[in-house]
């Protein structure tokens, strides 16, 4: 007896399940992972979703709950699994896994646990896709994204790290609500390192093409009366008083992902400042991993903007460098 399936549709050819084009995975199903995979469905970036975690009911339940909101999605096939297989094919991985840091811990302590689990991550992740680009989220991302490139074996192009994309997103945001127009007419870069060593380019900040510093030449210094500097010191607080008044930080990390995502799938070739190998920039000697101007496109980042920086901003960049380099020197098993 024929069932409704049967009596419902005619068939017109036989239908081979066609493999994804644009699959997209992330990896580990945290409050930040599931803010980029939302953030990623709701810009209708992949025709498949992936999601690998070790846990595995949170794994299941999450993938149920978006299953759920199918109807209100445009991304065909949502699939969970903590085994590495389900990632297969994917054109993205986003990797946001790892440990938090234990009340006391030494960075260098914590950034070497995170090690032992990329360890076990990414050669996962290249096993079952060799073509894909892998963006990292994880944190200290400047450094974790070094280790990636390490452990993945790809070439360079195809590992960036999320680096001050949000850094300065939050940056814009701010200068833009101190000026009283919306954040995409504010121009301006966050660079360097993803955190305390982050370097304000304010000598590039501009609205419309009118550089800031030509209205005030001290702006973002110590001797500026409008007290500029505070909007750096504003981003670099912002993730810690987040993280004070609700206990993570997650949306503005998944808007931040699902844009660099979008670069990469639809091949816009847009400019993003995007954690990169930065040896021989800038007077750095060492292979160490920090936010520049990018462009990224379906090839991944594939090309670095040659900011012209003032000779403070150069010294701050370096030191950036330095204080990762310190860190990351004494890594093991790499």
């Amino acid at each position: 007896m024929a069932s409704v399936q049967e009596k419902l549709i005619t068939s017109v050819t036989e239908v081979k399940p066609a493999s994804p084009t644009s699959k997209i995975t992330i990896v580990g199903v945290g409050q930040v992972g599931m803010a980029c995979a939302v953030s990623i469905l709701q810009k209708e970036l992949p025709d498949e979703l992936a999601l690998v975690d070790i846990l595995e009911d949170k794994l299941r339940g999450e993938m149920m709950d978006l299953l759920h909101g199918s109807l209100f999605l445009k991304t065909p096939k949502i699939v969970a699994d903590k085994d590495y297989s389900v990632t297969a094919n994917s054109r993205i991985v986003v990797v946001t896994g790892g440990v938090r840091q234990q009340e006391g811990e030494s960075r260098l302590n914590l950034v070497q646990r995170n090690v032992n689990v990329f360890k076990f991550i990414i050669p996962q992740v290249v096993k079952y896709s060799p073509d894909c680009i892998i963006i990292v989220v994880s944190n200290p991302v400047d450094i974790l994204t070094y280790v990636t490139w390490k452990l993945s074996g790809l070439p360079q192009n195809r590992i960036i790290g999320s680096g001050t994309n949000l850094d300065s997103a939050r940056f814009r945001y701010l200068m833009a609500e101190k000026l009283g127009v919306h954040p995409t007419s504010c121009h301006g870069y966050i660079l360097g390192e993803h955190g305390d060593t982050s370097v304000a380019v304010w000598s590039g900040v501009n609205v419309a093409g009118v550089t800031l510093q030509s209205l005030n030449p001290e702006l973002g210094t110590a001797q500026d009366s409008e007290n500029w500097k505070d909007v750096h010191k504003q981003v670099v607080d912002s993730a810690y008083e987040v993280i004070k008044m609700k206990g993570y930080t997650n949306w503005a990390i998944g808007f931040s992902v699902a844009d660099l995502a979008e670069s990469i799938v639809k091949n816009l070739s847009r400019v993003h400042p995007v954690s990169t190998m930065v040896k021989g920039m800038y007077g750095i000697e060492n292979e160490v991993f920090l936010s520049l101007p990018c462009v990224l496109n379906s090839n991944g980042l594939v090309s670095v903007i040659n900011q012209k920086l003032k000779d403070d901003e150069v010294a701050q960049l370096q030191k950036s460098a330095n204080i990762l380099w310190s860190i990351q020197k004494d890594l093991k098993d790499l």
